[in-house]
């Protein structure tokens, strides 16, 4: 008597990423995003002897571009469908001219909200390189290259993976809420990233209203580092910059979120599924 098998079960089409992410890819992203951790946190980690001299390890603003230039490689390695790459250089486009008009006011920045529903709608891989492109573009329409940017990328990147691995069954306005409460997340941990990178390199940190220095001090224990930054961080740009990003995102993705997301799935049937 001849047995039957059930064909496998496919997922269904709006759920298959545009770039798909293999075992290795997803083992050097893993890989890298550990590292990037390290290079963010490394002030808060390291452990010396009290009073002992401690350089800031700048070979990790060199070493930043060459992990991000193997992670994309790593996940380009399978070939990117022409229509896929066609939809990714024109999201990053616009989210280069989109952050050129609206950053540095207020913490007004018109690019995560755009980069999160991509990645919602195109998946983790596209995601993450959506967010390493935009950041990249942005860059060189505004003159903001610098040492800052390849922590920026990573960062951004990250964000675009987020939205790409939420829950892929919820739709509606449960989706936009989810959404929303993402974006807020991604826009406090952004600002927390950066100037976790940028507060090591800065000496002599002072602030209105608060006793002693918020500065980095090489060799002390971690909870004084931790409560230094916590505090640089909370007076500096939690209650300005980042909330001014929580509020965009907030405010762009419930305007225009339907309509973009809608844009978007029709974008990702004819690409991914055609």
């Amino acid at each position: 008597m001849s047995r039957t098998h059930a064909p496998p079960a496919q997922r269904p089409a709006g759920d298959r990423s545009a770039v798909r992410v293999g075992l290795r890819s997803a083992v050097t992203l893993t890989l890298a995003t550990l590292l990037g951790l390290a290079f963010f946190t490394w002030p808060l980690l390291l452990q010396t002897v009290p009073g002992e001299r401690v350089d800031p390890p700048f070979v990790f603003v060199l070493l930043l571009p060459i992990v991000l230039v193997v992670v994309l490689a790593e996940m380009s390695e399978g070939g990117v469908d022409a229509r896929v790459l066609a939809v990714l250089g024109l999201l990053t486009a616009i989210n280069a001219v989109l952050r050129g008009v609206s950053a540095g006011v207020a913490g007004v920045e018109l690019v995560f909200f755009l980069l999160i529903l991509a990645g919602r709608v195109f998946g983790p891989g596209f995601g993450f390189l959506l967010g390493c492109t935009s950041l990249f573009a942005s860059a060189l329409v505004t003159a903001g290259v610098g040492p800052w940017l390849p922590f920026q990328m990573l960062a951004s990147a990250w964000v675009g993976l987020g939205a790409g691995l939420l829950p892929r069954r919820v739709r509606g306005r449960r989706e936009i809420a989810m959404l929303v409460v993402y974006g807020i997340v991604a826009a406090y941990a952004f600002g927390l990233l950066m100037n976790l990178s940028t507060w090591p390199f800065v000496l002599g940190i002072e602030v209105p209203g608060h006793t002693g220095s918020l500065s980095f001090a090489p060799g002390a224990p971690l909870l004084e580092n931790l409560e230094r930054f916590g505090v640089y961080t909370l007076l500096t740009s939690t209650g300005s910059w980042d909330t001014g990003r929580a509020l965009t995102n907030s405010i762009a993705i419930v305007a225009l979120g339907p309509a973009v997301l809608a844009t978007l799935r029709r974008a990702h049937r004819r690409v991914v599924v055609d």
